[in-house]
């Protein structure tokens, strides 16, 4: 998941029962093994985010949505709070094709919340 600065976001996370271990890093850009500088630049197209590892005995993926849209504003462009820059945007990443159905399904339930 991507929203702002992956610090914030992890530590978020990293407080989730079930949730065994997070990962940081930059995702979604155009150049394999990026610097800080180079990703703060904006010129790599990456994106801050967290992974984790997660029981799903214990939290559902819809629950890490949760989590997600509890900590970020999906409206603004490029910015979370006092992060600016193109790699602070959010993101919302799977790794399976469940995943994307219930991140669709999640997304059209907090859609009016936005509107």
């Amino acid at each position: 998941f991507a929203a702002g600065c992956f610090w914030g976001v992890q530590l978020a996370f990293q407080r989730v029962p079930g949730v065994s271990s997070t990962m940081v890093g930059y995702t979604a850009g155009n150049k394999q093994h990026p610097t800080y500088e180079e990703v703060c630049s904006g010129s790599t197209g990456h994106t801050e985010a967290v992974q984790m590892l997660f029981d799903p005995q214990v939290v559902s993926y819809k629950e890490l949505l949760m989590v997600l849209f509890d900590r970020m504003d999906p409206t603004t462009l490029n910015r979370q709070g006092n992060d600016r820059g193109t790699q602070y945007r959010s993101g919302i990443y799977y790794h399976s094709q469940d995943q994307k159905t219930i991140a669709e399904e999640f997304f059209k339930e907090m859609q009016p919340k936005y509107s």
